[in-house]
């Protein structure tokens, strides 16, 4: 379906090139007739002359607006054209076509994200992430990164992202607007400098003192200058002229300094202005979290009728860019003091507003980007939040992994206190299982639909060590990493929290000697057992298996044809076999008997 779309804006964006292409060459040919013909007229006869360039102007003005209008139409469409390439992209996690991916966490501690890869260039938010402001993105990693506190915060955010996944024209229409405001498909609106201004406290009130002495001073003037040109009174005015300046210059820095902030700020309103626009005339009857979030937008006072007037004044401001003009008006009237004071107002009026319209903005980002990530992924499923700690999945599938590769597989884990430990061949599948463990995890928090055909959790704290690497800058040793990593995580288990945790562990002390691994971690799973956690260890050491307490699973492999092949299936019970020797051998090297 997205391919017909694509298909049909194609089309649309051909024809509308064709018709550009002929307005252009037909502005040309109507400038140059009308100019030959305004000429030969004016030559005849002058009044032709007038009437023949009065009627070219219009219908040269006439051609000009429909000419805009075409190309406002298609710079649209070629921006509607860029929205839906990117839902393709998403759906077919084809990452050279989406837009770059905002910068990862300043936790290099962080309790999941290394592991999960919920942030980077091949991530989880990569793929979801649809906002056009730089914070709405922002909240969309924080949302995968933070647990959320309560259950009823992760049932509010599911019922929001159901409400918006069937409105799919509503999100593209939001994103199409914000990106036209910004004038690029692949540009970020930033926002924190708009939210900086706005948090600035008002100037002194001598701009206002100022600007109604200019005023009465500029009557006087206009008064003293008129009984001076009918010679009744000598010429007053230069003196109360050189005082009005004097007023108008004691604020001159002042006025200056709103000007350029709020010049400033221009390309940051304009893409508010257009959600605003949006979202005010949107009925939500049935959306009952959507109208809450988009509260802040509905109202006697429009946002968007509030934001033109602080627009149009920045505007105004604008005019000092037109000396001319400019003079004259400043000569007349005090224009600058009043468009500054007008600026101020505006701004000060609207302080309390705009934090709370971009909040919700920034919401609305945050759902519309897990919505198009349920949408476009139709078979995926919101999991079940239970009150008890449980873990439930049948059909559970990473959505990194391309469709066409992806298993899915069936795990449970029942009570608090429960270990599954499992073994299994290189490259079986292990780490990508615990990693499809914690990612839909996160996506259930998030308040997303999950790769499941059905998944039931409680609320958890999410630990992981899977992967791990030396520290050359803090002179640690991958191994001494992982210890580090691993006491971190069993700190954090016997932490007093209310939340229990949810750990996953690949590879347990990988990077040391055999007897040293095998009695480490043993030592380490019983400390796992029985505590305020559930979670999942991954091994290549069959003698854990007889451990008593963790659930022993596997996953196997074959070799068909002298080629290693696995299912990536989980399987009950202990791996019954190895595969480091063939491995070795498959790829020749001496491997003795």
């Amino acid at each position: 379906m997205l391919q017909r779309r694509l298909a049909r804006i194609k089309r649309a964006i051909e024809r509308l090139r064709v018709l550009d292409n002929r307005y252009s060459w037909g502005r040309l040919s109507l400038f140059f007739a009308g100019s030959v013909l305004t000429l030969v007229s004016f030559a005849l006869q002058p009044l032709a002359g007038w009437a023949v360039l009065l009627i070219a102007l219009v219908v040269f003005s006439l051609v000009v607006y429909r000419h805009q209008k075409i190309r406002r139409t298609l710079a649209q469409l070629k921006m509607w054209y860029a929205i839906q390439s990117e839902h393709i992209a998403r759906l077919k996690l084809d990452w050279a076509h989406l837009p770059a991916a905002l910068p990862s966490s300043a936790e290099s501690d962080h309790p999941f994200e290394p592991d999960l890869d919920l942030t980077g260039e091949r991530s989880l938010h990569r793929l979801l992430d649809t906002a056009v402001s730089w914070e709405g993105g922002l909240r969309l990693r924080d949302r995968l990164l933070t647990p959320p506190p309560n259950l009823k915060t992760v049932m509010n955010r599911q019922s929001l992202v159901s409400e918006l996944i069937p409105l799919r024209h509503f999100r593209d229409r939001l994103t199409l607007g914000a990106r036209m405001m910004l004038g690029h498909s692949r540009r970020r609106w930033e926002t924190g400098e708009l939210s900086k201004w706005f948090d600035q406290p008002p100037p002194s009130g001598r701009l206002g003192l100022a600007l109604l002495a200019a005023i009465l001073l500029a009557v006087v003037n206009l008064i003293l200058f008129l009984l001076d040109a009918a010679n009744v009174l000598p010429a007053l005015w230069q003196v109360t002229f050189l005082v009005y300046m004097g007023v108008y210059l004691t604020q001159a820095r002042q006025v200056m300094g709103l000007f350029e902030q709020g010049l400033a700020m221009r390309d940051a309103l304009a893409p508010l202005g257009e959600v605003a626009r949006n979202l005010e005339t949107r009925s939500y009857a049935g959306k009952r979290h959507l109208q809450r979030v988009c509260a802040p937008f509905s109202g006697d006072k429009r946002p968007s009728v509030q934001l033109g007037r602080l627009m149009w004044v920045i505007s105004a401001a604008s005019l000092r860019y037109n000396p001319f003009v400019w003079g004259a008006l400043n000569v007349l009237i005090p224009w600058d003091l009043f468009v500054a004071y007008r600026l101020n107002h505006y701004r000060t009026d609207l302080a309390v507003h705009v934090p709370e319209w971009l909040d919700a903005w920034f919401e609305i980002e945050t759902a519309c980007s897990l919505a198009t990530f349920g949408d476009l992924n139709a078979s995926y499923i919101f999991p079940q939040i239970s009150s008890d700690a449980t873990f439930q999945a049948q059909g559970l599938g990473h959505p990194l992994i391309p469709a066409e590769r992806r298993v899915c597989n069936d795990f449970s884990l029942d009570k608090l206190g429960e270990v599954a430990l499992i073994t299994g061949s290189n490259m079986s599948g292990k780490s990508s299982f615990l990693r499809t463990l914690g990612i839909n995890l996160c996506l259930t928090y998030a308040g997303a639909p999950v790769n499941a055909d059905s998944l039931e959790v409680g609320l958890f704290r999410v630990y992981t060590s899977i992967r791990l690497n030396d520290s050359l800058a803090d002179g640690f040793s991958g191994f001494y990493a992982e210890v580090r990593r691993l006491k971190a995580l069993l700190t954090a288990l016997e932490a007093e929290d209310q939340q229990p945790l949810f750990f996953l562990i690949d590879e347990i002390f990988r990077a040391t000697n055999n007897r040293e691994r095998l009695i480490g971690s043993q030592s380490y799973i019983q400390a796992l057992i029985g505590k305020h956690g559930m979670g999942v260890v991954s091994t290549h050491d069959l003698e854990l298996t007889s451990l008593p307490g963790p659930i022993n699973y596997h996953f196997e492999d074959q070799v068909v044809d002298g080629q290693m092949t696995f299912d990536y299936r989980i399987r009950s019970g202990p791996s019954p076999t190895t595969n480091a020797l063939k491995i070795m051998r498959l790829a020749g090297l001496p491997v003795q008997d």
